[in-house]
């Protein structure tokens, strides 16, 4: 992708790594129900054979992911009897996936999540909550969920048995109303929430300090990027859906660096977008929902 910055501002390089897609042959008369990229750079596309219908006609149905690791390797998993009509995908560490659906109405719904097993078998299920905003699985295989608004849950994380094993209750984090933005990268996670938009680093196995906060300045970013002192923050209200703006951390605080555009390889594209946060990249995909750029703030 492409970094264009604003006039008057520090130039910075154009960064055009190469794009991650599934090979055409196994998604071209497949509907993309979902995609996403795990902790350890694979990127998964969960296809079916038609869109999801209204009222839930055709649940559960069989379903087709596949997985392009970043050496090019390309792997297919059948599933069976997948109930989630509007699906999260990940990937745990020991091959397994994780497929949720995005919305559970009743807080006792056992069936929500669906661990299926590498030859695509249901193994278990449990219920992570409604509203799900993001979900991503770290490298121990616990599984971060952040929630938009309907469920005050905000974010927390959850064993492959679905345990809870952590919660951001009583975690004083400042204005947390909607995860906004939630990276998930090792055993860590950063988070930017509505309201207050605050830089949130979260280390459940920190015992001194476990969660940190930076006051931010930046509103409406939908992921963001760490690496080292130095962040990005992608997205915004309205026509600062494409903004890339940087900052670097201080004791307490965000302090507002460059503001740039952040363009697709094949250019600036119409539609929704769909973007997932790891460590100091963010992947960014547009519809179809075919294709992923990649920016790395390490570069």
């Amino acid at each position: 992708m492409a970094v264009t910055t604003h006039p008057g501002e520090p130039a910075r390089a154009e960064d055009r790594p190469h794009s991650l897609r599934p090979p055409p042959r196994s998604h071209h008369d497949r509907h993309v129900l979902t995609s996403t990229v795990d902790v350890f750079g694979a990127a998964h596309w969960l296809l079916t054979e038609r869109a999801p219908q209204p009222g839930g006609e055709g649940l559960p149905f069989d379903a087709l992911v596949v997985s392009v690791h970043p050496g090019g390797d390309v792997e297919l998993t059948e599933l069976s009897a997948v109930r989630a009509r509007w699906p999260h995908l990940d990937r745990l560490p020991d091959g397994r996936f994780v497929v949720a659906a995005s919305r559970a109405r009743r807080y006792e719904d056992a069936n929500q999540v669906q661990v299926f097993d590498a030859l695509g078998r249901e193994t278990s299920s449990f219920s992570v909550g409604d509203a799900i905003e993001h979900l991503l699985v770290d490298e121990a295989g616990h599984i971060w969920v952040g929630h938009f608004d309907e469920n005050p849950a905000g974010i927390r994380r959850w064993s492959a048995t679905g345990r809870l094993a952590w919660t951001s209750d009583g975690a004083r984090i400042p204005g947390l109303f909607d995860c906004y933005a939630l990276n998930v990268s090792g055993t860590a996670a950063w988070a930017c929430p509505y309201t207050d938009f605050p830089l949130v680093e979260i280390r459940p196995n920190r015992p001194d300090r476990p969660v940190r906060v930076w006051a931010n300045r930046i509103r409406g970013a939908k992921a963001a990027a760490v690496h080292g002192e130095r962040v990005a923050f992608y997205g915004g209200y309205g026509e600062e859906r494409d903004r890339l703006a940087h900052g670097e951390l201080t004791e307490t605080s965000v302090e507002p660096k460059e503001v740039g555009l952040l363009t697709l390889p094949d250019g600036p594209a119409p539609g929704r977008r769909h973007v997932v946060s790891r460590g100091s990249r963010i992947y960014v995909q547009a519809e179809p929902f075919t294709a992923w750029g990649v920016f790395d703030l390490s570069r």
